[in-house]
């Protein structure tokens, strides 16, 4: 919680506070281990092996290049606003878009084939 012109604003819960240097002792505050979820299906995908044609074009269909949503705003021919990717905000993004990339080697490697299509 910061204090400014006599407000209280709260930071999220995702933003750590800064810590003060000179806490000693008792008043120091220790790190709480993060309970992550999604962890069991994080390490599932990173250790997916695709050995099959047609389940490496599904994933490689399935999975989007880039996000979708990214969108300029344009109103008259002129730019009045931007969409961000909202991909990012996925806690599983990294790990699809990683599996979509051996998906593609794999058709590469593996395959022979020309993957200029999904991309």
């Amino acid at each position: 919680m910061l204090k400014t012109l006599n407000q209280r604003i709260f930071l999220p819960v995702f933003v750590s506070p800064l810590e003060e240097k000179n806490q000693t002792g008792s008043k120091k505050r220790f790190a709480r281990p993060k309970l992550d979820l999604l962890q069991p299906l994080r390490q599932w995908l990173d250790k997916f092996e695709i050995q099959n044609r047609k389940l490496a074009k599904l994933i490689a269909k399935l999975i989007p290049a880039q996000c979708p949503f990214e969108r300029d705003l344009m109103l008259f021919g002129r730019k009045i606003g931007h969409i961000p990717p909202m991909c990012k905000l996925n806690p599983l993004y990294n790990e699809l878009v990683y599996l979509r990339f051996r998906a593609l080697c794999y058709l590469v490697d593996q395959c022979g084939e020309d993957i200029q299509s999904y991309c």
